[in-house]
């Protein structure tokens, strides 16, 4: 089966790399969409290399390694990557322009960042994630969470959120055509709330909030510069060599989509950008219902529930060892790390008056028992963290469609 990529950048490429190291397809179609450089040689040195990971020869085969981009024809486009055929398009943007049925391509995966909407029609002027089906594909994985344009559209019967791991069999490959692979951020916020929320149960989450303080994205600026006609936004104009921004995160949108339980659960969601090339942590601060004030909930437990859940998970990582950003870079299949010396509880009580609730039968005041937990969590938003995991659900669609 062979696999679609479009997009170049930083989750496109290293998508590439990824499947040219697991060789689970026969051959990887992708599209960048324009004329690089001067040449298709300009292309295989932009893949690479990578100011974040090194060159590919080491990421495949380590210090060792020799050439492991061959055979390039200009004329074709095609190259071999690792003995991976690769064949890179340069003539369409718009995804029903690109020629995926006259490739062989049934399954592409979207890590342009631009076309998001399920609800927009195939044939849109400028470009639309269904375009991929009119030009022949399947199945659609996007590498970023969906965002429906107008707010009155509900999210169509056949697109489906999903993290590996949490929720990829929701995914029905008779019913569902376009898939989200939601966010990095989503993705390890995912790890870290599901094992509590399966041993706690939903109904003793009272609130909870995450901040994460995220690595430098294509979004910010090198240097500052003016905004755009109607920019609200004017921190994205600033640098991000020398700054701290505040920008946000779909994270408490999509969640609920892969964790249906924390739609009841008041969650709040918000973000920083810093200036590191990859490697971001989320701070999750959760408020937890106690049974009594005698037995309460203490940071022992919360860590033994987090590295038992470790222990038969593929993606969570759990740690009692003292990180900073670099260590995570490029750890394999580690959605989160969980930093278990970080781990704080606090526990308190809340009064809450009945009779302003409109009870005025027995006692007037209600003392309940609360337990406010703080966890911390790693995570390489770009390779190891996502496209790792991203490549997991890529190939489990695959298998599904055969």
């Amino acid at each position: 089966m062979k696999l679609g990529i479009n997009g170049l950048g930083r989750i496109g490429k290293l998508s590439l790399w990824h499947h040219v190291s697991r060789k689970h397809f026969s051959e990887i179609v992708v599209n960048v969409g324009r004329q690089v450089g001067t040449g298709l040689q300009d292309i295989a040195g932009s893949i690479d290399r990578d100011s974040s990971y090194g060159r590919l020869g080491m990421y495949l085969h380590g210090c060792k390694s020799g050439q492991v981009i061959e055979n390039l024809n200009e004329a074709d486009g095609t190259m071999t990557i690792n003995g991976v055929p690769v064949k890179i398009l340069r003539e369409a943007r718009n995804p029903a322009g690109i020629q995926w049925k006259e490739n062989g391509v049934r399954l592409v995966v979207d890590t342009t960042g631009v076309f998001t909407d399920p609800t927009a029609d195939g044939d849109s002027p400028k470009g639309a994630l269904r375009g991929h089906v009119q030009a022949g594909a399947e199945k659609v994985l996007l590498s970023a969470p969906f965002k429906i344009k107008n707010k009155g559209l509900e999210m169509p019967a056949d697109a489906v959120t999903t993290v590996m791991g949490i929720n990829d069999g929701d995914f029905n490959p008779s019913q569902h055509t376009l898939i989200s692979a939601a966010s990095c951020t989503t993705t390890c916020l995912s790890f870290m709330i599901k094992p509590l929320l399966d041993h706690f149960g939903a109904d003793r989450f009272l609130s909870a909030s995450m901040v994460t303080v995220h690595a430098a994205t294509g979004s910010q600026q090198v240097l500052d510069r003016l905004p755009n006609a109607g920019a609200t936004d004017l921190r994205k104009n600033r640098s991000i060599f020398n700054n701290i921004i505040l920008t946000t995160t779909g994270a408490a949108k999509a969640l609920p989509l892969v964790i249906p339980e924390m739609k009841s659960i008041g969650f709040i969601a918000e973000s920083v950008r810093i200036p590191t090339n990859t490697g971001s942590l989320i701070v999750l601060v959760l408020n937890l219902q106690d049974e009594s004030m005698e037995s309460p909930i203490k940071r022992k437990l919360v860590n033994s529930i987090y590295r038992d859940y470790a222990k038969n998970s593929r993606y969570l990582e759990y740690s009692d060892e003292q990180h900073v950003s670099t260590d995570i870079i490029g750890m394999p299949f580690a959605a989160a790390v969980i930093e278990g010396s970080e781990t704080h509880t606090r526990t308190g009580s809340i009064k809450v008056n009945l009779a302003k609730l409109g009870c005025n039968i027995g006692p007037t005041t209600l003392e309940v028992p609360v337990t406010q937990a703080v966890v911390y969590a790693w995570y390489d938003n770009e390779l190891g963290s996502y496209t790792n995991v991203l490549g997991d659900r890529t190939v489990s669609i695959a298998e599904q469609m055969i």
